[in-house]
């Protein structure tokens, strides 16, 4: 199907890309994954190629270039696989963080090397004890002279390891009314003294992700690295979480098709009873029902896609997007794998990594049920 925001300088774009990755992760993916890690390198060929933050300003090391291109990566390296995340992190969630709010200085300072991949990101937001509920976060910023004393424990970092950049959620004013009102947002950098790795934490899936758990013990920041205004965290972490939830919804669709693809070639390759599985009607009936939740997924989220960029509030949309595309993906790689029989249950089978890596999706970016709350707000229940 021709999506809705894409043109032929995008498709151009799609084969370059693919010819990339076929060549720089495809044969070392699942190598990465029993690593644990993605290699730094990897993400610095990324840059050079132009595939880090292609929509920042060219004056900043982008290519000025609009999201549809970042939606052609975020779907190219969900094929590859769902460990890839965190580059969507880095381009389209944490960067524009800096784009819309950081100063002129900031960005000059930040920008470019995020573009090369010298500079990885990431943002810190859930807590040991917080998960959903931003506005009761623990971590403290306060303000001591030049610097900001940074206290508090993040958990569940994306790019926890790597990251050289942490956009850090924290309490400026702990004692504000309402509580919300005392999050601001600090940038903190890889040596700032105070800041160290937790644990590099072990996950069901996403094994080439590395995710971690960041500590501050009086980590000192200079107030410079304040990003926007203090005391607007809140508001500006809600403005963003819209990208955040539709990147998910993005992997979640694309990941669908990838597992129906594949497993439609397994059951006309295998055979039982002495004719191919896919001859079965149970077989035809699944893969049908597959397919048709695939296709009217693919319908809706185009649309959502090509109202994001052209800059309407698709909030609500976007909260059905990401529950409901996260839902069928797991729903679908339980398929795929019960189709695939006991070879589904194999590691040598792709299916098996899918299964794993999923149902996270369903997790991070506010939970399921979380969305559905703010669906329900927006419809005035």
């Amino acid at each position: 199907m021709k999506h809705l925001y894409l043109t032929d300088d995008h498709d151009m774009f799609r084969k370059s890309l693919r010819k990339f990755l076929e060549k720089e992760a495809y044969p070392h993916y699942e190598k990465w994954e029993e690593e644990r890690m993605i290699p730094r390198s990897f993400w610095t060929k990324m840059g050079e190629q132009g595939y880090l933050c292609p929509d920042i300003e060219e004056q900043y090391g982008g290519s000025g270039v609009d999201w549809g291109f970042s939606v052609v990566i975020n779907e190219e390296i969900e094929r590859v696989g769902s460990g890839l995340v965190g580059i969507g992190l880095h381009n389209d969630i944490v960067v524009p963080y800096i784009t819309a709010y950081g100063t002129e200085e900031q960005k000059k300072r930040w920008l470019p090397k995020c573009a090369t991949g010298e500079i990885i990101t990431a943002i810190a937001m859930t807590e040991p004890g917080t998960g959903s509920d931003l506005a009761n976060i623990k971590t403290t910023a306060i303000l001591d002279g030049d610097h900001y004393v940074v206290n508090g424990a993040k958990t569940f970092i994306t790019n926890g390891i790597h990251s050289d950049l942490v956009v850090v959620a924290c309490k400026t004013d702990p004692k504000a009314n309402p509580k919300h009102k005392g999050v601001s947002l600090i940038v903190i950098e890889r040596d700032a003294p105070g800041f160290s790795r937790g644990r590099k934490l072990n996950k069901v899936g996403l094994h080439s992700q590395d995710t971690a758990e960041l500590i501050f013990e009086d980590c000192r920041v200079p107030k410079e690295n304040l990003l926007g205004e203090e005391g607007k965290g809140f508001v500006y972490l809600m403005e963003k979480l819209q990208q955040e939830r539709l990147l998910v919804a993005i992997a979640a669709q694309t990941a669908s098709e990838v597992m129906l693809n594949q497993t439609i070639d397994y059951v006309k390759s295998r055979e039982a009873f002495g004719k191919p599985v896919s001859k079965f009607q149970n077989t035809q009936f699944k893969i049908a029902e597959m397919a048709t939740e695939i296709e009217m997924g693919r319908s809706f989220l185009d649309q959502l896609i090509a109202e994001h960029i052209a800059g309407e509030d698709i909030v609500t949309k976007v909260s059905m997007a990401k529950w409901k595309l996260t839902d069928i993906a797991k729903k679908i790689a339980a398929e795929c794998m019960q189709l695939h029989g006991g070879y589904g249950y194999m590691e040598e089978y792709e299916i098996a990594r899918r299964f794993r890596d999923i149902p996270v999706a369903g997790i991070y970016a506010g939970t399921n049920e979380i969305m559905k709350t703010i669906i329900a707000k927006n419809l005035g229940l």
